[in-house]
């Protein structure tokens, strides 16, 4: 992958390159009333370029923080559901554990039962 992201950037400012090398006339730019700036075409793209690649890295930061903190949300949610689970695996082993002292005393007295239905 580091290949890639290496070529795609190398072709890219080789591409930005070659481009300036051939727009090498002023152009002004008017930022504000009263406010232009003249500089060749190349050097205003390259910078507008620049401030473009400084968004996207901003963006992609700003993603990654709301990444973490849902993350993190979600941690929370699924420590109290495994809390939650805990509990009630420790509720039917309390049930199970009444259930099975109680069988062997239905076992006794089914076959007292069955005794009576023999004789």
């Amino acid at each position: 992958m580091r290949q890639i992201n290496f070529v795609v950037i190398f072709v890219i400012a080789l591409a930005l390159v070659l481009f300036g090398i051939e727009n090498t006339e002023p152009v002004i730019i008017h930022l504000a009333p009263g406010m232009d700036i003249e500089a060749p075409l190349c050097v205003e793209l390259i910078m507008a370029m620049g401030v473009g690649a400084v968004f996207a890295w901003v963006f992609s930061v700003w993603a990654q923080v709301q990444g973490y903190m849902s993350f993190g949300k979600q941690v929370q949610q699924r420590e109290i559901r495994i809390q939650e689970l805990e509990q009630d695996v420790q509720r039917y082993q309390v049930k199970l554990e009444e259930q099975s002292l109680l069988l062997p005393a239905a076992k006794v007295e089914e076959s007292d039962s069955e005794e009576a239905f023999a004789q």
